[in-house]
């Protein structure tokens, strides 16, 4: 039997490394889409090869252009055997889904009202709130003025970030900060960081700990059920974690994602990021269209999301997922952030709007402990160099991104 060719991309996403092994073991042909010049632990493994395209953040034409003319040469390749388009990450997503799919070529990710879903903060806290997820006082601005009538109606600290995932900017995909803000002074310094590039999603900050639900969804409901709690993020300001641990999905939230999943006609893998207060309530915070950085405890679960993913655009009626179950209590952390995470807490917080940070050297002892069964995000033993390289990009790229 012909292998089916899996083009995945971009090769930077932190998901990545997982995603390859996911595929490769469930019999799948992987090729890899790559910014050109941009370095990525994706590069130094066995299983695939990265190809260069020109960065939307040079040149978007180029770049939809450079990935129209890989995916005819892969097609090409590939022979009569159909080929599977699987973005990674969300500028993976964004490409995908403007990309023309010739004969022979199946998108295995959301198009049309899928990607606006995926792509759309706005689009997303509407259909959340009306799903029944507790979603924050939320506002949305394309101006400085707007921006400030909205923080007069809320109290601080509120938080400033793109209402696009993939926001474009003079003809380049931009990429925009959060922000964080206690108080006037810091919102009017924001404002003014932010120079109205792009429109900004508005809310009340709510401080908590991070959490996840993970399911495939299929014609007949969802699938393969997962979930997981933040045990440390990366940045304790807010990013993604460093490390996490398993956990059940109680019945309740359930029914609220699956409404959620039904209201939007999703299919494929998808993930629900949200935020637990110190009062016990959860808060929406996004929806996650392709696989996420916690994938490495998914699979640790044998949860195989990305290669049934690929099962189910292939053949909608696969049994891909069906009677999975999740294990609570596995605990995946990955170096490189943890090693982050110990300089985050050593700088401090950044806003007044932070009013616990975690002590430094509760931290070293938390991050340096390693207890039996813990496992570490893209380790593989046939595939060593990726997690060294991954351990190396993950410092150098964060490290000369806060110098920004």
């Amino acid at each position: 039997m012909t292998q089916n060719t899996v083009l995945i991309g971009f090769a930077e996403a932190s998901a990545a490394p997982e995603t390859v092994w996911s595929l490769v073991d469930a019999g799948f042909n992987v090729v890899a889409f790559a910014r050109e010049g941009r370095a990525s632990a994706l590069r130094h493994s066995r299983y695939v090869l990265c190809h260069d395209i020109c960065p939307p953040e040079v040149d978007l034409q180029a770049s939809l252009s450079d990935l129209q003319s890989l995916m005819t040469f892969v097609g090409a390749q590939a022979g009569y055997a159909p080929c599977v388009l699987f973005p990674l990450d969300d500028k993976g997503v964004w490409l995908a889904s403007k990309v023309r799919l010739d004969s022979g070529w199946l998108l295995a990710g959301p198009r049309d009202a899928q990607a606006e879903l995926a792509l759309n903060k706005c689009v997303q806290t509407r259909l959340a709130e009306e799903s029944g997820f507790n979603v924050p006082s939320t506002g949305m601005a394309r101006s400085a003025s707007e921006v400030f009538e909205f923080a007069a109606t809320q109290p601080f600290p509120i938080i400033l970030k793109a209402a696009e995932c993939v926001p474009v900017w003079q003809g380049r995909l931009h990429t925009c900060r959060k922000w964080i803000c206690a108080n006037r002074g810091e919102l009017e310094r924001a404002v003014a960081e932010w120079g109205e590039r792009v429109p900004l999603l508005l809310q009340s900050f709510v401080s908590g700990t991070g959490e996840g639900v993970f399911g495939l969804a299929v014609a007949d409901g969802v699938r393969a059920w997962s979930a997981h709690r933040r045990l440390r993020m990366m940045n304790p300001q807010g990013s993604g974690s460093s490390a996490c641990i398993s956990q059940t999905v109680p019945d309740d939230l359930k029914r609220k994602v699956v409404t959620m999943i039904e209201r939007a006609g999703w299919r494929g893998l998808f993930m629900i990021e949200l935020l637990r207060d110190s009062s016990g309530t959860l808060w929406f915070v996004e929806l996650n269209g392709r696989p996420w950085g916690s994938i490495s405890l998914a699979r640790r679960q044998a949860l195989e999301y990305p290669a049934w993913h690929v099962q189910l655009a292939l053949d909608s009626t696969s049994q891909a997922g069906a009677g999975a179950s999740s294990e609570v209590g596995v605990v995946c952390r990955n170096a490189g952030r943890e090693f982050l995470h110990l300089l985050f807490v050593l700088r401090g917080p950044r806003s007044r709007a932070l009013s616990t940070w975690p002590p430094f050297w509760k931290t070293v002892r938390d991050v340096v402990h390693v207890r039996r069964g813990e496992t570490m995000y893209n380790w593989r033993r046939e595939d060593p160099k990726v997690f060294l390289a991954d351990f190396y990009s993950t410092v150098k790229d964060n490290l000369f991104k806060s110098r920004n």
